[in-house]
């Protein structure tokens, strides 16, 4: 048994490279894996699932196909994506799993999360992240029309990439006593995330942290089974 694990994906209608290597990983992988696990940020931006557009019944299309018959899918909301739901989760016979989520497989005490929480440094996120996660300002955000919903998610992601251009890299990254206290919670033998689009894997006394990669000029996943583990990249032509 083998599970691939992704992250960062950003998939959206302005880039169509990106979506033929995901639709092209989803091909490849539909007989090597047992399992797969989304990590977070499939989408550039989800501004609900009553949106639809022929980009996104496209990719809900090839999830399923992959998804029939084929692995079990999970996906993990992103800062991204927060308001992926059912449908689309029926739509593409793709299993919700909640951040922070704890699973024995492969011989090991595995750790998931898309990683933005431990961003604690950043507290203009981390408040973002407080509000927009809250059920109330969800409903409402979803109560107003798609052309609305789409003026705000553009403003919002406008202003989220005007206040990283401004902040350090040690800012936007992971804070490391943050890190070792979700360790010392949970005791992982590997403690997998993404969020941060820098790939690596940290050694810890009893613990392995294993950062997935954003999807850019490389695509990156996360092979493991019940023999090693491999943080693979390949190139997105």
């Amino acid at each position: 048994m083998t599970s691939f694990f992704i992250s960062d994906i950003h998939l959206s209608e302005s880039n169509n490279k990106l979506s033929a290597a995901f639709i092209n990983f989803l091909k490849d992988s539909k007989e090597s894996c047992s399992q797969l696990f989304i990590l977070g940020d499939l989408f550039e931006v989800w501004i609900g699932d009553d949106y639809e557009t022929s980009f996104i019944n496209n990719i809900k299309s090839e999830l399923l196909k992959f998804t029939t018959n084929g692995p079990d899918t999970f996906l993990m909301h992103g800062n991204r994506d927060f308001l992926i739901s059912e449908k689309f989760l029926t739509d593409t016979g793709i299993k919700l799993l909640p951040d922070p989520f704890e699973i024995t497989m492969h011989n090991k005490k595995v750790l998931l999360s898309h990683g933005d929480f431990l961003c604690t440094d950043d507290v203009d996120y981390i408040n973002f992240r407080n509000q927009v996660r809250d059920k109330a300002w969800q409903d409402n955000f979803l109560s107003k029309s798609i052309e609305e919903r789409s003026e705000i998610a553009s403003k919002l992601r406008s202003d989220s990439n005007d206040a990283t251009q401004d902040k350090s890299i040690e800012i936007t990254d992971v804070n490391e006593s943050s890190v070792k206290k979700i360790i010392d919670d949970y005791s992982p033998d590997i403690f997998i995330h993404g969020h941060t689009h820098r790939p690596n894997i940290h050694e810890y006394a009893s613990s392995k942290r294993i950062v997935l990669g954003d999807w850019d000029d490389f695509g990156w996943y996360l092979r493991l089974d019940d023999e090693s583990y491999n943080l693979e990249r390949f190139s997105i032509a």
